[in-house]
């Protein structure tokens, strides 16, 4: 059974690393741009870069499905990177190939606000996908960077569902059914992603939670229970959005990036403005084993929950970070 997290935003570290291995984590989906331009996200993969150098025992940079499976064979983390912003891209169309080919396997189309490509969750008009959104959606087809549309507002992705030749993702965010946060998914949204083939993670960041911090192992497994039952058991994994070891400074980078002066708290407030607290049972990489009990306390067979703990992933995998194969 194959553990993939697909979304991550840790303070990286050999800790860090060295609980991937105790958990069992065979390939994390991790975030190495928020807001930055092309060349900071360069800087971004020259850290990870020393990171592969110094710990190659315990990590090494993925590039396609393989290496999942690689990472179990050799004990070893899989490591895929993503961008929560098509910041890197700047104005730019061609770069889309040439951050692939430095490793990007994930993008999301706007983070919040409106982009360039689409419009975020926060924003009070969403208009859908733009005419350069367009463009990109048919330049990631083609190269093999898959979309993501976390932060994204309802019409963008429902369009970039169905404008997208190939199934799209959502990579970390829970059913607004079960707890209505701006950035959790509505039932038509999943409908329109899952229905295209396309994937979605549950989250474990607590603002994403029935109950936040106190949300409780059940109550979560549940919530992945009903999904499954009603967009099918296939389409599902988990995107944890674990921010592990992170000063309070870097959730306000997340927030407020460059766009404004002012301090937006997003899904926190003036009194809580930091990261919240991890619900007991998940509090880093060492855990999934606990989503695995969970999922099968409820009612999951064996063989579904190797899907959702990372067989899901790996199939969406290795049909969607190479170009289009001729027929």
């Amino acid at each position: 059974m194959y553990r993939i997290d697909c979304l991550q935003y840790a303070n990286w570290s050999e800790k860090i690393f060295r609980q991937m291995r105790e958990g069992g984590v065979d390939a994390v989906h991790v975030t190495i741009a928020y807001h930055e331009n092309f060349r900071e996200t360069v800087l971004n993969i020259e850290r990870w870069n020393r990171w592969f150098e110094q710990f190659p025992d315990l990590i090494f940079q993925g590039a396609w499905a393989r290496d999942v499976e690689k990472a179990r064979a050799t004990g070893r983390t899989a490591i895929f990177f993503g961008f929560q912003n098509p910041s890197p891209m700047e104005d730019d169309i061609g770069l889309v190939a040439v951050l692939h080919r430095l490793g990007a396997r994930f993008m999301q189309l706007s983070y919040n606000n409106q982009s360039l490509l689409a419009t975020g969750c926060y924003e009070a008009e969403d208009p859908g996908i733009t005419r350069m959104g367009r463009q990109v959606i048919k330049e990631m087809n083609r190269v093999g960077m898959v979309i993501d549309m976390s932060h994204s507002a309802d019409r963008s992705t429902i369009q970039a569902a169905d404008l997208s030749q190939r199934p799209i993702a959502i990579t970390h965010a829970n059913l607004h059914a079960w707890q209505p946060a701006l950035r959790n998914k509505r039932d038509d949204v999943i409908r329109a992603v899952t229905q295209n083939g396309g994937m979605m993670g549950f989250s474990l960041y607590p603002h994403h939670l029935k109950d936040k911090s106190a949300c409780t192992l059940q109550s979560f497994c549940e919530m992945i229970a009903r999904a499954a039952d009603e967009f099918g058991v296939q389409h599902f994994g988990i995107g944890s959005d674990l921010c592990q070891d992170q000063p309070d400074s870097v959730v306000e980078w997340m927030r407020v990036g460059r766009w404004t002066k002012e301090i937006d708290y997003g899904e926190g407030s003036a009194a809580a403005p930091g990261f919240p607290d991890m619900p007991e049972w998940f509090r880093d990489n060492r855990d999934f084993g606990n989503i695995s009990d969970g999922l099968h306390d409820i009612g999951f067979d064996k063989d579904e929950v190797a899907a959702l703990m990372g067989g899901n992933w790996f199939r969406f995998f290795e049909d969607s970070f190479g170009p289009v194969r001729p027929d």
